[in-house]
C-alpha cells in the first residue's frame, strides 16, 4: 500500500498548526509544508507592531527550526504552488515539480486589497502582509514622514501607534464614523479614538481617498473626496482582504463571498482537500453564518483541528475567537463576537488608556473586549466557556471579585452534581 501522504499550502499560523497536529496525532505518511515565502514560518502579528529591518532581522519564528526536523515536516520554502490536479491527486509547482498529495490543505490566508485610485500604484503605496512588506515600510520610514495610512484596522492602528512612538508624523484616513466601529461597538471604539488623538495621531474619520498624487513614481500628496489634501512621504493602505483562493480553479472546488467554503472538519467540496485558516469561509458557534475568522489565535486552533481530523481523530474548532492589538504600550484583547442586540457594558472608570467592556446576551458575556486588563479578560473567557450568569450592575462596578464570582459557579455546579440521583 503506498504511503499516506499530505500536502500544505501556505506555512502561516493555519498551515503550520495543521502539520504539527497530524505528526502530534501520529499521522503515518509523508508531510510537505510548502510556501513562497523563502522565510522559516514566522508570526504575522508582530509585523504591525514593530518596524522591522531588511531581511529576516526580528521576525519571530512560530516554531522553531528543529521542530520540523524533529516532526519529519518537509519545508519547501520559495515555493509556489500553481494548481492542485484532483484527478492525479496531485499539486504542481512554480518550478515544474509536481507532488503527490492524498490529502491537500489550502492554508493560503488572504491579500490586502488594493485602493482603485489614480496613483495607487505608486512606489511608496504600501501595504503590509509579510516580511517582505515590513520591510519595505521600516525603508521608507527611515527617513520620517508623514506617514498617511489609509484605514483604520487593527493593523492601520498599530502601524500608526509604532510610528508615532518613533516620532513620525501620522494621519490615518477612515471611511467609518469611528475606527473599528464594527468589530468592538461605538463606545468602545470612542475610547480608542481618543487614545490615538492624545498620542497625536491626526484622525480623519468619515473620510475617502480620491487619489494619489505625486512625481517620479512616488506619492507626495493623498487627496481626499471631500477636497483635503495630506502631504505624504509613505502612504500604507489597509482597506481589508481578499481571500486567496486562486487554486480553487484548477482543483475546482466551490468558492464562496468569504473564501473557500468548509464544514465543521475543514473539509471542502471536495472530502480530500480541506481549507484551514484565513482563508476557510467556515461555520462556528460564534458567527451567525459561515464566514472567515481573520485572528491569529482562530488560525491556530482551526489548523489543528484540521490536522487531527486528518489524521484519524476528528475535531471541530468551536471555542470564542480570542484577538489582541498591542498599542502604545498597553494591549487590547476580544474574546467572542460582539452582536449589535448584545446589550454593552463598560467597567466604571473606563478610559482609552485602560478599560473593560462586557457584551451580555441572554444574561451572559457573549463577548469581552479589555484594554491593560489581561488577568480580568481571562476570567472571563472562563466565565464565557462556564456559561456563568451575570447581572449587569455587578459587572459595571469595579467592586465585582470575577474569579469568585467563576468559582461560586464551579462550586455550586459540582454540588448540583453530587446531589444527582444514581440512575
Amino acid at each position: 500500500m503506498d504511503k499516506p501522504t499530505c500536502v500544505i499550502i501556505g506555512a502561516s499560523a493555519a498551515g503550520v498548526a495543521t502539520a504539527v497536529e497530524l505528526r502530534r496525532r501520529g499521522y503515518p505518511g509523508a508531510v510537505t509544508l510548502l510556501d513562497a515565502d523563502p522565510n522559516i514560518p514566522y508570526e504575522r502579528p508582530p509585523l504591525s507592531k514593530t518596524l522591522l529591518g531588511a531581511g529576516s532581522r526580528g521576525l519571530v519564528p512560530i516554531q522553531p527550526a528543529h521542530t520540523y526536523r524533529d516532526l519529519d515536516i518537509e519545508l519547501r520554502l520559495g515555493e509556489k504552488a500553481t494548481a492542485v490536479d484532483p484527478t492525479a491527486l496531485t499539486v504542481h509547482l512554480s518550478g515544474g515539480e509536481v507532488l503527490p498529495a492524498g490529502r491537500v490543505v489550502l492554508a493560503t490566508g488572504l491579500s490586502p486589497r488594493r485602493l482603485q485610485v489614480a496613483g495607487a500604484d505608486a512606489e511608496n503605496v504600501l501595504s503590509l502582509r509579510d516580511a517582505s512588506d515590513a520591510s519595505r515600510i521600516a525603508e521608507e520610514l527611515a527617513s520620517g514622514g508623514p506617514l498617511v495610512i489609509i484605514g483604520a484596522g487593527f493593523i492601520g492602528l498599530e502601524l500608526a501607534a509604532v510610528a508615532r512612538e518613533d516620532g513620525i508624523d501620522v494621519t490615518v484616513v477612515e471611511a467609518q464614523a469611528q475606527p473599528l466601529n464594527n468589530a468592538v461597538g461605538a463606545d468602545v471604539a470612542c475610547l480608542l479614538t481618543q487614545l490615538h488623538r492624545r498620542h497625536g495621531v491626526k484622525l480623519l474619520t468619515s473620510a475617502t481617498v480620491a487619489a494619489f498624487a505625486g512625481s517620479a513614481g512616488r506619492v507626495e500628496e493623498v487627496r481626499l473626496t471631500d477636497g483635503r489634501r495630506l502631504p505624504a512621504s509613505t502612504v500604507v493602505v489597509g482597506v481589508g482582504v481578499e481571500p486567496r483562493n486562486e487554486l480553487t480553479v484548477s482543483a475546482r472546488i466551490e468558492v464562496d463571498a468569504h473564501g473557500i467554503p468548509v464544514n465543521e472538519f475543514g473539509q471542502t467540496s471536495r472530502a480530500w482537500i480541506y481549507a484551514t485558516g484565513d482563508v476557510a469561509s467556515q461555520p462556528h458557534p460564534e458567527l451567525a453564518r459561515r464566514g472567515r475568522i481573520e485572528h491569529w489565535d482562530a488560525a491556530q486552533r482551526h489548523g489543528a483541528a484540521v490536522g487531527a481530523t486528518i489524521a484519524g481523530v476528528p475535531a471541530r474548532y468551536r471555542e470564542a475567537p480570542y484577538a489582541w492589538s498591542d498599542q502604545y504600550g498597553a494591549t487590547l484583547q476580544i474574546v467572542g463576537r460582539p452582536r449589535p442586540d448584545d446589550d454593552l457594558v463598560l467597567r466604571d472608570g473606563a478610559s482609552p488608556s485602560e478599560f473593560l467592556a462586557f457584551w451580555i446576551r441572554d444574561g451572559y458575556v457573549g463577548a469581552v473586549a479589555g484594554m491593560k486588563a489581561s488577568r480580568d479578560v481571562g476570567v472571563v473567557k472562563r466565565l464565557m466557556a462556564a456559561r456563568v450568569p451575570v447581572d449587569r450592575a455587578d459587572l459595571a462596578g469595579r467592586d465585582l471579585d470575577l474569579r469568585g464570582l467563576l468559582k461560586r459557579h464551579q462550586k455550586g455546579v459540582r454540588a448540583t452534581a453530587g446531589s444527582e440521583p444514581a440512575g
